[in-house]
């Protein structure tokens, strides 16, 4: 079992920078592949980026590839996004997800635990 809390969401402008955060609990942490979700208003919640169980891998969806960056800390149980460069179209709810096959996927399916959320919202 593994509880996820994000933080670190808020209003910024266009081109500021923000880092989101994803506590863990769960001793077994270190074995999940971790993502980034996020939804915006009135569209499909939609993948952001992954890493592997061991860091080794890590995918980002076109659109936010070069602006956010995913790191994991397992020795502190997080796992943070680093968002630069941000847009309007960026505004969305984000959410941390743990995957216990421990590899990358864009499918949320994998994903047995979420966050609830923390919201991004960029003003322009």
């Amino acid at each position: 079992q593994v509880q996820l809390v994000e933080s670190g969401g808020g209003l910024v402008q266009a081109g500021g920078s923000l880092r989101l955060s994803c506590a863990a609990s769960g001793r077994t942490f270190s074995r999940y592949g971790m993502g980034w979700f996020r939804q915006a208003p009135g569209k499909e919640r939609e993948f952001v980026t992954a890493i592997s169980w061991s860091g080794g891998a890590i995918y980002y969806t076109d659109s936010v590839k070069g602006r956010f960056w995913i790191s994991r800390d397992d020795a502190k149980n997080m796992v943070y996004l680093q968002m630069n460069s941000l847009k309007p179209e960026d505004t969305a709810v984000y959410y941390c997800a743990a995957n216990p096959a421990g590899g990358v996927s864009l499918d949320e399916g994998r994903y047995d635990y979420w966050g609830q959320g923390t919201q991004v919202t960029v003003s322009s």
